[in-house]
């Protein structure tokens, strides 16, 4: 530890970056030989190697046998399309790939049956939407349309174009209450779909197997649309209700195959000889976008790798949310030289904030180091205000038990502090990144960027909770309230097992769980998609942002 602290004190002397960047190494908070860092390093390695091994049985979709019938049929699988789709040797960043696991009861639903996330594609970022025609045959569930939206709504703030790569049957028909009417249902894809276009952003579809009813709206939706021959099928019914409908006695193929819809319709684009074909022809699409296709805006700095291995990140957070630790001690295992400019140090300690760079990208880092008073939140205010004045995006790491409550709490004005931070959050002009790297507890999910605030990427890493309060607090109200020791006991279980991330990210709470090893290069690539989008040509998606230089408006802080 010695050897390592006088190591950064002499690249704070002698590097030139730091003298004109003005930030300083952070320097080692804790002993990676003590036993209790090796006790937390051996808990989290347990709860990854858990995660490993449900990643890897979720991307098996539905298994050998389903996989084997597509292949019968001369298909490529799903991943298999989506290898084909991306550059050679360039990272994927999947989203939700352990979404509506163990939600529906009876029924195994890897992935929510889709696959989504941002790749590269023809040397371009694209948002990627693959149907799993393995899982339930691509039928979509109320988390499927749930999964699908939210890679819009990414792709939409971060100006990404869409290519659906579509094998479905469309609506699950025994979740069809929850998947067909209301606002965020099923037809909300076909409205993406067409704001998208609008805004610029091109949608692109590739047919590789039925493509029916609402699902026959993607490629009918799309800017530009490929199908495969005798195997891509686009109808609104297909025959046996064609026959229940009018009487007319019709085969797929001439309902809506490839042939038909290239030569007659006019509704596909392209014919593809098979499913290599067409993933060719849709590369070669995304590679002729011209400025539609935006372009990533370098780095302002150079890339350098942390002073720290990112591994000790398992010895230093653990997986006991009631272990205290230095945020400090993430923060220099994910930033660039582990370099940090800290702002308002001694001021609200309980909160760290403060300028650094991720893979070049600037970033201002707002993270928790216990639980949130007043001066806390007055010092977080402030910051995100600079940060909105000087648009560099946030992140939030986040290990919150709540806003500080009490008597003296109450008389300092806890609840007007806290509501300035959380009006900050809500209103920032900038994109929010957040990672919940322990517990987010309360109202502290709302001044720390939860998922109700809007952040463009929400990520927790597999110790993280995310619930109404910690055990501790809840076992006490409890007990106050309740007379039923077995109640209590059931209510706080079943509380637990809500909280857990495996229950978040299976009900898409978040945007997936990430090894605490990958969040360094997860976050990198969420700056670098952020960065983009400043040099296009058009309008961004507006909520309440204007990411493009436009005036802060934050509303009233009660002062």
């Amino acid at each position: 530890m010695l050897s390592t602290l006088s190591r950064a004190t002499r690249l704070n002397a002698a590097c030139p970056r730091s003298r004109w960047y003005h930030a300083t190494i952070i320097p080692p908070l804790i002993s990676t030989s003590s036993p209790e860092f090796r006790q937390r390093a051996e808990s989290m390695d347990l709860l990854v190697a858990d995660l490993k091994s449900r990643l890897t049985q979720a991307r098996q979709g539905g298994g050998l046998k389903a996989a084997e019938r597509m292949r019968s049929k001369g298909k490529k699988l799903p991943r298999e399309r989506l290898s084909l789709l991306l550059d050679p040797s360039t990272p994927f960043l999947e989203l939700s790939p352990l979404a509506a696991q163990d939600v529906y009861p009876g029924e195994n639903v890897p992935g929510a049956g889709i696959i989504t996330g941002i790749g590269r594609v023809s040397g371009r970022e694209c948002m990627i939407v693959v149907n799993d025609a393995t899982v339930k045959g691509g039928s979509y569930y109320p988390l499927t349309v749930k999964k699908h939206i939210r890679a819009q709504e990414i792709a939409r703030e971060n100006r990404l174009p869409c290519i659906y790569v579509v094998e479905s049957g469309g609506a699950a028909l025994p979740h069809q209450a929850n998947v067909f009417p209301d606002r965020d249902h099923f037809g909300r894809i076909f409205y993406n779909m067409a704001q998208m276009s609008a805004l610029g952003i091109p949608q692109i579809a590739s047919v590789h197997g039925i493509s029916v009813a609402g699902g026959a709206y993607v490629p009918a939706m799309a800017d530009e649309n490929i199908i495969v021959r005798e195997q891509g099928r686009i109808f609104l019914a297909g025959p046996p209700l064609v026959k229940a409908a009018t009487g007319e006695e019709v085969d797929e193929e001439t309902l809506g195959g490839g042939q038909m819809h290239s030569s007659e319709s006019g509704v596909t684009d392209h014919l593809a000889r098979d499913d290599k074909h067409a993933i060719a022809i849709a590369r070669g699409i995304i590679g002729d976008l011209g400025a539609a296709g935006g372009k990533t805006t370098p780095p302002s700095a150079p890339t350098e790798d942390p002073l720290y291995p990112a591994s000790e990140l398992h010895g230093i957070v653990g997986t006991d949310p009631r272990q205290p630790f230095d945020m400090r001690d993430v923060i220099a295992r994910i930033v660039d030289g582990s370099r940090f400019r800290e702002f308002k140090k001694e001021y609200g300690p309980t909160i760290v904030t403060g300028f650094a760079h991720i893979h070049g990208y600037e970033v201002g880092i707002i993270a928790n180091n216990g639980i949130l008073f007043s001066p806390s939140a007055l010092k977080a205010t402030h910051f995100i205000q600079l940060c909105s004045q000087r648009q560099i995006p946030l992140l939030f790491l986040v290990n919150i038990t709540g806003y500080m409550v009490g008597s003296k709490a109450e008389k300092g004005g806890i609840a007007k502090d806290g509501a300035k931070m959380v009006r900050a959050v809500a209103c920032a002009n900038v994109p929010k990144l957040t990672v919940i790297v322990g517990g987010s507890f309360g109202a502290g999910n709302y001044g720390m960027a939860g998922r109700a605030y809007s952040p463009r990427f929400l990520w927790m890493w597999p110790n993280a909770k995310v619930s109404v309060m910690g055990s501790g607090q809840l076992s006490q109200v409890m007990t106050a309230v309740s007379r039923d020791p077995g109640q209590h006991a059931s209510l706080k279980a079943e509380i637990e097992s809500q909280s857990t991330a495996l229950y978040s990210t299976a009900r898409l709470w978040d945007d997936g769980i990430i090894q605490p090893t990958e969040t360094r290069d997860v976050v990198g690539l969420g700056l670098a998609l952020a960065f983009r989008e400043r040099t296009s040509p058009h309008t961004p998606y507006a909520r309440l942002t204007t990411w493009e230089g436009g005036a802060e408006r934050f509303g009233v802080f009660r002062m």
